[in-house]
């Protein structure tokens, strides 16, 4: 199995343990194509366990078509990326969403 196929079955998986009922009607993932090429991807975080986290801006340039450009705003994950570079792109989600997080005492 590839790592783009892991990537995408693990976020199968997150989208599917995010649905009660409720969530899914209101919120989800967005995933589309932009003019630069390149893709678009919005995954809410409203009433999910990562809704509070912060992502940082992270951009990364290799060239014209090889980027990503990664940042949480209003409760929601962005990623904007090359047309070659969805799977980098969900894979730095999937880091930030699987990484633990200490609570603050």
């Amino acid at each position: 199995m590839s790592g783009s196929e892991h990537v995408l079955e693990w976020l199968q998986s997150w989208y599917s343990s995010q649905c009660d009922g409720d969530w899914e009607h209101e919120w989800g993932v967005t995933i589309e194509t932009i003019d630069n090429p390149g893709w678009l991807v919005k995954i809410n975080l409203e009433e999910t366990e990562l809704a509070d986290r912060e992502y940082p801006h992270q951009r990364v340039t290799r060239d014209e078509h090889d980027w990503v450009i990664a940042w949480t705003s209003e409760q929601t994950f962005h990623v904007t990326c090359g047309p070659g570079n969805l799977a980098e792109a969900l894979s730095l989600f999937r880091t930030w969403a699987s990484e633990d997080v200490a609570e603050e005492l």
